[in-house]
């Protein structure tokens, strides 16, 4: 088997990583192009056989801090995990690749699951060769996933009843679901701001956000969906795409009108279009790192469960790091500087 640094061609690439399973759309030759606009390098590695076949694959994104690498491939590598061999043949390739470019840690974060045999195989493998278990997670370590394989009227009968009532409440009052345009990408950020704000978590600047966002709608990876009543927006979910798998990594929604529940039939819409797309699998992007009342992803884990949507744990991130020491080091210091991101975004809050 051999590597192939550096793949130069996007559809080489993308059709290279639909041949693998369970391709991710943050392993897709957009979203390397993307993360090239702000600030990392991305690097497309890819593992074929004697015949040519794709085995595996990382888009490996790479940024400098004091001089060394940070490595990261987000929701990679891609590859048949059950295959032991392979999975130690790419980990062995990728340690070598950290060391090559002298890299302080490279983290990856696929989607293995750990409530498996398999899982435990990987965990367990990781640890044999030198990998930790990251301090810091980039991803949600666990999701929810709805399995898109059956009729319409299935899914819409494994839902719960109080959310089947409201998607129908929902088109009873006139709530109306759109695509939305490119052009009114700006105002969805205005949106997620406001969401962001008043649920408490971080977000970026809206250049990153609206980049993003118009790169994987005008690629023809993503959907950005809108619920709007009486003329007014009330909530919207950009749709991504790629393969056989969609997910709903960006939602936001308004104060304003909820009891006509825009947020259900959203949701609803959502699923038939993914399935309309050919998608196999709805992943809803994020869920509690543990199943109990006290996660503060408690709430969202209740709403995506109301669609029938399955809670889905991973093995979540592992590092690679070189020189241990500077891991450590690297830890020591990056701890302070996360909770001081934290302080200043809830004092901002506090002063309106």
């Amino acid at each position: 088997m051999e590597i192939r640094v550096e793949v130069a061609d996007a559809n080489v690439w993308d059709a290279a990583l639909l041949q693998l399973p369970a391709p991710h759309v943050l392993q897709s030759w957009a979203w390397g192009a993307f993360k090239a606009r702000h600030g990392w390098e991305a690097t497309p590695l890819l593992w074929r056989d004697a015949e040519q076949t794709p085995r595996a694959a990382a888009l490996l994104l790479q940024r400098r801090s004091g001089g060394r690498a940070l490595l990261y491939t987000p929701k990679g590598p891609l590859l048949d995990w059950t295959d032991m061999a392979l999975a130690e043949r790419v980990l062995a390739d990728l340690a070598t690749y950290a060391r090559d470019h002298a890299a302080l840690l490279l983290k990856i974060d696929p989607d293995v699951r750990s409530d498996t045999s398999a899982g435990a195989a990987v965990m367990a493998l990781l640890q044999r060769r030198g990998w930790r278990r990251a301090f810091e997670q980039v991803q949600f370590k666990n999701t929810m996933c709805l399995d898109l394989t059956p009729e319409l009227d299935t899914l819409m009968a494994g839902m719960k009843s109080k959310w089947r009532y409201n998607v129908r409440l929902a088109v009873r009052r006139g709530v109306n679901v759109r695509e939305a345009e490119v052009a009114e990408l700006p105002v969805l950020y205005e949106m997620y701001a406001e969401t962001a704000l008043r649920d408490g978590f971080i977000i970026r600047e809206a250049a990153y956000y609206l980049d993003a966002w118009r790169t994987f709608v005008e690629a023809g990876l993503a959907l950005p969906l809108v619920a709007e009543y009486e003329g007014a927006l009330l909530s919207m979910l950009i749709l991504f795409h790629f393969g056989a798998r969609a997910w709903y990594m960006y939602g936001a929604s308004r104060e304003l009108h909820r009891q006509v529940m825009p947020n259900h039939l959203l949701q609803w819409e959502t699923i038939r279009r993914a399935q309309a797309l050919g998608c196999r699998v709805y992943d809803l992007w994020g869920a509690p790192d543990v199943l109990d009342e006290s996660d503060p992803l408690w709430g969202v884990y209740r709403f995506k469960e109301g669609f029938g949507a399955a809670f889905t744990p991973h093995i979540g991130a592992y590092d690679y790091t070189p020189q241990g020491w500077l891991y450590r080091l690297y830890r020591w210091a990056r701890s302070p500087l996360l909770s001081l991101a934290q302080w200043r975004y809830w004092r901002a809050k506090s002063e309106g």
